[in-house]
């Protein structure tokens, strides 16, 4: 019989890492998962459906390696607004001066430039701000006609060939899906991504359109990185699955100071509502060219640790950067030095949200309180859909969150939530079972010792999802 090894996380706080150019073999894949990566990140602004086929069967490879879940995040590109070409390739642009986007399609110079997207034009008004190249360059709109906004350049800088265009001040009558996007949606479910990253997201029917084409094969992980997002936050993560706070995207946009506090009421109200939360982009940025980070950027990891974020995020530092595994390795020292802190247990306890009004919910605040009263080593949740284990995360135990499931998609969906340590099992049939299963679990996973209390908690009848109604205190034989 085959022994599992005994490969487990110190730390409840996850991380995910963005696959690329720098981290597309076997061996750095493998390297980057023992280095602390649980979800790997697809990016579908870069590579073909051929290359990301290619990464999710080494990534599946490696769940066979290490006998571990594996998480996939499908991030897709989503609309990319952008400017057209120049005659030259590129264009000096004064603050000050007169500047026409339009719909002609001839190059530009330095008074014009095509804008193909009459979307913006038509939703545009006198006065609102269009931010050019990620935001160094801001123009005013101070005339518009049918088919051109006449601007004024408020910050100058060089523009050159198909650079981006935001637009802070408007919601723009834009699906957050295209049809690459639906393309790749489709791709990457039909290969088992258990995560769909969903871009440009301004209002809740672009969740809604997500999650039909999904039809409940992955969970909507919504990318919050426009400020009309958080107009509708609330109404935004009543639907999705799971929210990540798109920091990067989001300062294009929002003035540098709003971004902390958008993160940290984002984070708030996801916890709050039990959704798997994200903190990502530009965390250990200089890591790209650097072999450590900077000071200030290990602070930011750990904000987001003490902020209860269920996972934090590598993006270029992993996927094109020259040290992939040494950012992994340093975002794992970071986090899990953190949580081994008094003050990070104490900040955990003081945030910990109110149970909502229902058995369920209950039951899971029940547990975490059990747990710690007789000090038991582990809390085993049962669960089909992976809801229960979400639930007893939501409460920020103590003890690790051993999931078990018979589905290997739902714990390759747990492999992102707050403490969990998902594992594949078959079905159990009555409660004294699974309270048998559980215990023989935390004792071959390295969780429990013979005498060690744990506490389990299932749905009776077993194998209808949504059923979360007993808990047992168990002892390990």
């Amino acid at each position: 019989m085959a022994v599992r090894p005994k490969l487990r996380r110190r730390r409840r706080t996850k991380i995910i890492a963005t696959i690329g150019p720098a981290s597309s073999t076997p061996e750095v894949l493998a390297r980057l998962f023992q280095a602390g990566a649980d979800v790997f990140r697809l990016n579908f602004s870069h590579g073909t459906h051929e290359d990301h086929a290619a990464r999710i069967a080494i990534i599946r490879q490696l769940e066979e390696r290490f006998d571990r879940p594996i998480g996939i995040l499908a991030d897709v590109q989503g609309p990319k607004l952008r400017v057209g070409r120049f005659g030259g390739g590129r264009v000096q642009l004064q603050t000050g001066q007169t500047f026409r986007l339009d719909l002609n399609p001839t190059p530009g110079d330095r008074d014009r430039v095509n804008l193909p997207h009459p979307e913006i034009i038509e939703a545009a008004s006198i006065g609102c701000t269009l931010l050019l190249d990620d935001g160094k360059l801001r123009l005013r709109v101070a005339r518009k006609r049918g088919d051109a906004l006449e601007t004024e350049v408020v910050v100058g800088g060089p523009l050159s060939d198909r650079k981006g265009v935001n637009v802070p001040d408007v919601a723009l009558p834009i699906p957050a899906l295209t049809e690459k996007d639906r393309d790749d949606l489709a791709f990457a479910v039909a290969h088992g991504a258990n995560y769909i990253g969903l871009s440009f997201v301004q209002r809740p029917e672009d969740v809604i359109e997500a999650k039909r084409l999904v039809d409940g094969k992955a969970w909507i992980m919504v990318k919050l990185e426009k400020p009309q997002a958080l107009e509708n936050l609330d109404a935004i993560l009543a639907e999705t699955d799971a929210v990540m706070v798109a920091r990067g995207d989001l300062g294009v946009e929002l003035p540098p100071e709003e971004v902390p506090l958008a993160q940290k009421r984002i984070v708030r109200l996801a916890r709050q509502l039990g959704k798997p939360v994200v903190v990502a982009t530009q965390m250990l940025e200089s890591m790209i060219s650097a072999p450590a980070p900077t000071r200030a950027e290990a602070s930011d990891v750990a904000t987001a640790v003490f902020d209860g974020a269920d996972a934090v995020m590598l993006s270029a530092e992993t996927a094109a950067g020259q040290y992939p595994y040494e950012s992994v390795n340093m975002m794992d020292r970071i986090v899990a030095r953190v949580e081994q802190d008094d003050i990070w247990r104490a900040m955990i306890e003081a945030s910990r949200m109110a149970p909502e009004g229902r058995a369920a919910d209950a039951i899971a605040a029940a547990a975490q309180q059990v747990a710690h009263t007789i000090g038991a080593k582990g809390i085993v949740a049962f669960t089909a859909s992976g809801r229960t284990a979400l639930r007893v995360a939501r409460e920020r135990p103590e003890q690790p969150v051993i999931g078990l499931t018979p589905l290997l998609e739902t714990a390759r969906r747990m492999a992102l939530i707050w403490g969990v340590h998902a594992v594949v099992t078959p079905d159990v049939h009555s409660m004294t079972e699974a309270v048998n299963r559980a215990a023989r679990t935390a004792l071959t996973e390295g969780f429990a010792a013979h005498g060690d209390s744990i506490v389990v908690t299932a749905g009776v009848p077993f194998a209808h999802a949504g059923t979360t109604n007993a808990l047992r205190v168990a002892t390990v034989k």
